[in-house]
Order: structure tokens, then sequence, then C-alpha cells
């Protein structure tokens, strides 16, 4: 099954540049159909002309971002960083409704359209 999701620039650039390898999200009613096998294929915003195609490799469960961050990283800085800066885009509240979700990716294709 393909996925589709939007990606703010900057994500994009380093899904594509090989240098983020694992996606964040809250693990709502659509990131919950994801399955080890699927793929993803991210639209860069704003315009969503280029896209990716990736392959989900793994995905990692958990009730909030700092506890996934925890298993995820070793550096208590980063996982301060990396959660402040989920609470950017996810509310505590939706954190709490859905748990979050790691979605580990292997970049397949990149594309313009």
């Amino acid at each position: 099954m393909i996925h589709k999701m939007k990606l703010n620039e900057d994500p994009f650039e380093r899904i594509k540049d090989g240098t983020k390898t694992v996606e964040f999200r809250l693990f709502d009613e659509k990131r919950q159909q994801i399955k080890v096998g699927d793929q993803i294929e991210f639209s860069k915003l704003p315009e969503l002309n280029e896209k990716l195609l990736v392959d989900v490799v793994e995905l990692y469960r958990e009730v909030t971002f700092e506890k996934l961050f925890k298993k995820l990283y070793k550096d208590d800085e980063e996982i301060k960083r990396k959660t402040k800066a989920m609470y950017e885009i996810y509310s505590p509240e939706n954190e709490k409704i859905y748990g979050v979700l790691g979605i580990k990716i292997s970049l397949k294709k990149y594309f313009q359209i």
C-alpha cells in the first residue's frame, strides 16, 4: 500500500540526502494504517511538485515523543530538542489521545511532477 503525506522543506531534503531515516508522527487514524513493507509518497510543501517514494522498514510505537526519542537516541539534549520541536507541530493533548509513531524509512525514488 502507498500512503501519501506532506513534508516541510527541511525534513524532505534530509530524507532526500539520506540524513533523515525516521519520520515522526502522531499515531492517528491515518498512521494506524501503515505497515512494514508499505510505501509512503512524501510531497514537499508548499508547491507539492517534488516527491519522495520511501519503503517502510520498521515502526516504533510509544505513548509520548519523549519516550520514543529515549528509545532511539542517547543524547539528553538531542532528546529535549526533538521533543520540543514535535510540540511545535503537534499538541500534547493530541499526543495523549493518539500516542506517537516513528517510521523508519528507506529512500526508493525522488521525482518531480
